[in-house]
Order: structure tokens, then sequence, then C-alpha cells
């Protein structure tokens, strides 16, 4: 799934059936069977296009891609950077350690991205992936898969300058309060939580709609054979075949975790089932 590195100055990089340059030329296609139209779309931003698909091309993902269900399309950074060596990067102003992405770099690479993309942020937003963003939240999950696309910004050393996250109403997000060496992963997991609400991924639909969050609680514990393992037994109520006691029995199970482990998730379910 994954296309070869670029060469120096060559800017496409494509996964699934698109390909996308950074030149004002039209998109074209790869060679294949045609895309499925209006298919949902990601495209990343990166200093590592090598990194995509990743895990995104195995598995449900990895054949809704190669189907044409959804569409991946890299922008390698090293492609829009400054001079003879392509240089993305700087000293940040005031000094400290590290290097800082600079702001000329990541416009050209997010213009060359927004090629084709509809303006209107709530069809196509553009997110860069930081520690300091707002937490993603399984809602914002089903946001961004509402959308047409989405445009992942990954950024690196210690991070983006201002002025082009400012300039472009950038959405920062975070995947938690911990650091990583950079957004690809990030994106990855944005990506693949999205991909999961993306009709026709999925082999089940079903399956979202029991999932931890779908309704603000902790999924239910799962079991399957053997019916006893190591001396512990699966719940005598799930084998009863009484699918009233088992959705009874899975929704007190949820409710019961969720208050364990998540008070914040509990509380929050109770204002919404009991508002006054």
């Amino acid at each position: 799934m994954t296309d070869r590195p670029a060469t120096p100055g060559e800017a496409p990089r494509s996964h699934g059936r698109l390909s996308i340059r950074a030149s004002a030329s039209p998109r074209s296609l790869m060679d294949g069977p045609p895309q499925v139209k209006g298919a949902w779309e990601a495209r990343v931003v990166t200093l590592f296009p090598e990194a995509f698909p990743g895990t995104l091309g195995l598995s449900l993902t990895g054949r809704a891609l190669e189907a044409g269900l959804w569409r991946l399309a890299t922008f390698a950074l090293r492609d829009f950077g400054e001079g003879r060596h392509r240089k993305v990067d700087d000293r940040p102003a005031g000094g400290g350690a590290g290097l800082v992405l600079r702001a000329d770099v990541v416009d050209r690479a997010l213009a060359a991205a927004a090629e084709g993309a509809p303006e209107d942020p709530a069809r196509w937003p553009v997110i860069y992936l930081s520690p300091r963003g707002r937490p993603f939240r399984q809602e914002d999950a089903a946001r961004l898969a509402a959308a047409e696309g989405v445009t992942l910004l990954c950024g690196r050393f210690e991070g983006v300058d201002e002025r082009v996250l400012e300039a472009r109403a950038v959405e920062e997000l975070s995947l938690g309060d911990f650091v990583l060496s950079g957004g690809e992963i990030a994106a990855q997991a944005v990506i693949d939580a999205c991909l999961r609400l993306v009709p026709g991924v999925l082999g089940n639909p079903q399956s979202t709609a029991e999932e931890s969050f779908a309704d603000g609680l902790l999924e239910f514990p799962h079991y399957t054979r053997p019916a006893v393992w190591q001396g512990r037994e699966i719940p005598p109520v799930l084998m009863s075949g009484d699918h009233a006691a088992v959705a009874r029995w899975r929704r007190e199970a949820a409710e019961a975790l969720t208050r364990a482990r998540r008070p914040d998730l509990w509380e929050a379910y109770l204002r919404r089932r009991d508002p006054g």
C-alpha cells in the first residue's frame, strides 16, 4: 500500500486511488479501478510520508482503502522547504532548545493540501495534532467523519510557528496529556477513529453503536468460548438466550465500569439522563 519514496523535488504522495501534487496542476488518478464518488478523504502534511498508511493499510481500513471507500494523500513537508537543502525549520525566536517548523514552509504545504477541497471548515476541517489542543473525543470523530474530508498537520521538533496556525485558523486537537515525537501516530489514530464511522468501512455498522463512548458510557465486558477458562465462567445471563436480560446486564455493567473508572464521564452521563 505504501508508495516508493519520492526523489528530491517530487511532491506526489498518494495511497489508494488518489494522487495529489504540490503544483497547481490538476489532480490525477493512479492506475486501477475507479474510485468511489464522494469517498471520505484524509490529507496528511508530514515530514515522514513513508509512515503512511501504516496500520491504516491493514485489515478493514486497508481493504476499504483498496476498494476506494476512503482516500489518503500525504504531502511531504520537505518538498516545500527552503533552498537547495529543503530546509523546513529554524531556531526558536527568543532562544531555547530545539527547532520550530517554519510558517512559510507549512503554509505552502497547507496550500497544496487545500487544492480542490472546500474552504468551509465544517465541510473540510484543517487540524494540527498538538498536546496543547482540545482533547479529541468520540464526538470529534463523528464530526470529522461526517465532513467530506480532513487535512491533518503533523508537528515535529518544538512545534509549528504560531503565525501560520493563526493565519489559516487551524484547529488544534490532542490525544491526551502526553507528548509524542511527532504527529504521525496521532494522525493515524484520528483517521482510524473517523474511518470506523464512515459507511462501508466496518463489516457490521452495529459495532459502532455498542462501543465505548457511543452513548457516553464505557463499553461493557465481552466474553467468548470457552465457557469456562481457568475456573472463570462466562456470566450465566449471557448464555441464557434471554435478549432483554442480556441487554439489561450489559447496560448495568457499562454503567458500573464508567462509574468506577471514569467519574467525569459518569457525571456527564447522569446530567444528560436527568437534566433537572
